[in-house]
C-alpha cells in the first residue's frame, strides 16, 4: 500500500474535534443521569420516611445544630489518629522488612495482636484497663490512641507492600553509587512507596471516619454521642440517629471525592 493511501486515512483535525466533543457530551449525559438518579433516591427515601408519620421535622431542625457541633471533634479524632497511625505503620513496616529477628518479631506481634482483637475492646482497654496500671487518660486521647494503634497495624501491611513494590533494581543501583542504606530508603524507596500507598491510606481514612463513632462509648462529645444524648432525652432516637448517619455519610462522600481526584492526578503522573 502506498504512503499516500495511508495518509488519506488519517483523521482530520475536525474529525478528532467531533469525536472529542461527542465524548464530552457522553460524559455530561452520564453525570446528569447519575445525579438525577441519586436525587430521586434521596427524595424517595425522605418522602418514604415522612409518610410513616414517625419523623418530626421540627424536632430535627431543633436538635440538628447541637449534633452538628460534634463534627469538628469527629474530624479532630480522625486527622489526629490517621497521622499517628502513619507513623506507627512506617515503623511497623520497617520492622516487618527488617532482617533483625527481634525487630521483625516485635512488628509481627504488634500487627497480629491489634488486627486480631476487636477495635471496641481496644478502645475500652485504653480507657478502662490502663488506669489499673497507673496510666490514666482522658476520653479523647484514649480514643485517638486506640484508633491510631489499631489502624497503624492494618496500615503496616499496606506500607510494607508499598515498599516491596519499589523495583529492587533501583535500590541496588543506589547502593552501587555508594548510598548508605538510610539514604536509599529516604531518597529512593520512601518517595515511590508513598505514591503507591496514598490511595490505600485514603481508604483507611474514610473507614476511620465511621469507626471514630465508637469513641462515644468513652463519653467523647462527637457526633454520635450528641445524637445518642438527645435521642435518649426526648425519646426520639430515630431522628437523632438519622442526623448522625447523614453527617457521617456526607463526610465520607466529601473525602471520597478528594480521594478520587488524588488518584486520578497520581495516575496521570504515572502515565
Amino acid at each position: 500500500m502506498a504512503v499516500g493511501e495511508l495518509s488519506e486515512k488519517r483523521p482530520t483535525r475536525y474529525e478528532i474535534e467531533d469525536v472529542e466533543a461527542a465524548d464530552r457530551r457522553s460524559r455530561w449525559r452520564f453525570r446528569i443521569l447519575f445525579a438525577v438518579v441519586w436525587l430521586g433516591l434521596i427524595i424517595g427515601l425522605a418522602v418514604g420516611l415522612a409518610l410513616t408519620g414517625r419523623i418530626d421535622p421540627a424536632f430535627i431542625l431543633e436538635v440538628g445544630p447541637f449534633i452538628l457541633d460534634g463534627t469538628p471533634t469527629t474530624l479532630l479524632i480522625c486527622f489526629s489518629s490517621i497521622l499517628l497511625a502513619c507513623v506507627l505503620a512506617t515503623l511497623g513496616a520497617l520492622g516487618r522488612l527488617s532482617g533483625n529477628p527481634v525487630l521483625n518479631a516485635i512488628a509481627s506481634f504488634y500487627v497480629s495482636l491489634l488486627r486480631g482483637t476487636p477495635l471496641v475492646v481496644q478502645i475500652l482497654f485504653w480507657y478502662l484497663a490502663l488506669p489499673q496500671f497507673g496510666v490514666v487518660l482522658d476520653a479523647l486521647p484514649a480514643g485517638i490512641g486506640a484508633l491510631a494503634f489499631n489502624y497503624g497495624a492494618y496500615m503496616t501491611e499496606i506500607f510494607r507492600a508499598g515498599v516491596e513494590a519499589v523495583p529492587r533494581g533501583q535500590q541496588e543501583a543506589a547502593r552501587a553509587l555508594g548510598m548508605r542504606e538510610s539514604e536509599v530508603m529516604r531518597r529512593i524507596v520512601f518517595p515511590q512507596a508513598l505514591r503507591i500507598v496514598t490511595p490505600a491510606i485514603g481508604n483507611e481514612f474514610i473507614a476511620m471516619i465511621k469507626d471514630s463513632a465508637l469513641v462515644y462509648l468513652l463519653g467523647v462529645r462527637e457526633v454520635l454521642w450528641r445524637a445518642d444524648v438527645m435521642g435518649t432525652r426526648f425519646f426520639r432516637s430515630t431522628e437523632t440517629l438519622l442526623i448522625a448517619a447523614v453527617v457521617y455519610w456526607i463526610l465520607t462522600i466529601v473525602l471520597s471525592f478528594f480521594q478520587e481526584r488524588l488518584e486520578r492526578r497520581m495516575a496521570r503522573g504515572d502515565r
